[in-house]
């Protein structure tokens, strides 16, 4: 099992649904996965809080009782006399079936929120395991070219140390179900990964702001490239770098 299969199926696990064998291979990812053990515990915390501090409301004896002698007396409809009871409620069983099941839909992350919680995954691994760059260069001329013949595009990548975000480097990275290319830079202390791949729709995309686990997050998509920034430094920092990134994109 590798961390993209194993951060899908994490909610899961928390919630001790998964089958015995996708548990076990489970158990064994998270034992040699730093990055999916912290994540592990974020969500396990955030089910024990819910479980802890959620309000449960019991009916009071008697509007059960009053609820009990009314049921009896309502008058079922024609058709539902005509199917009898058993027909009755099997319906209303298989009514509250499929409202449980729109409910459970309409509450599931959309796919850019999945795709949100695959770039902070993304990021913090690349940390994690000592693994932030395949090629490490400040130069944009030795980046760039490193690039060539390992994916189907040319990502574009700019010098902005004289701007206060020095290049680090880069490398190959997966997300969205697609190779990536992970340009990585650093303001002070705090790395940037920016992510980019081809937009899988022409148009560019305004700017886009989020927080996951505490990093910040910026989406937009601009001259036919989609760009992922992510770090957990300030996010008028991060937005000043994107502004950079988008400039420096800009067709001359």
């Amino acid at each position: 099992m590798d961390c993209k299969e194993a951060i899908e199926l994490l909610p899961a696990h928390v919630d001790a649904e998964l089958g015995t064998r996708d548990a076990l291979r489970m158990e064994q990812h998270l034992q040699g996965c730093a990055a999916c053990r912290a994540e592990y515990a974020q969500l396990a915390a955030a089910r024990a809080a819910v479980k802890k501090h959620a309000t449960y409301f019991t009916a009071p004896d008697e509007l059960t009782r009053r609820i009990g002698r009314a049921l009896p007396s309502a008058p079922l409809p024609r058709a539902w006399r005509a199917w009898g009871w058993p027909n009755a409620a099997a319906l209303l069983a298989t009514m509250a079936a499929v409202a449980w099941s729109l409910g459970l839909y309409l509450t599931l992350p959309t796919g850019a929120d999945r795709l949100a919680d695959e770039v902070v995954a993304d990021h913090v691994r690349s940390m994690m395991s000592d693994h932030a760059t395949d090629v490490a260069s400040t130069d944009q001329h030795t980046v760039k070219p490193w690039f060539n013949g390992k994916l189907d595009f040319s990502p574009p990548v700019s010098d902005l140390t004289s701007e206060g975000f020095p290049l680090i480097g880069g490398r190959l990275d997966y997300l969205g179900h697609r190779p990536v290319a992970a340009l990585v830079y650093r303001h002070n202390q705090h790395v940037i990964n920016l992510f980019v791949a081809p937009a899988p729709a022409a148009g560019n995309l305004e700017p886009r702001h989020l927080e996951r686990q505490g990093y910040h997050l910026i989406h937009w998509v601009q001259g036919g490239m989609d760009f992922w920034a992510v770090s957990d430094v300030e996010s008028v920092q991060l937005d000043k770098f994107r502004s950079l990134i988008t400039a420096r994109a800009q067709p001359t």
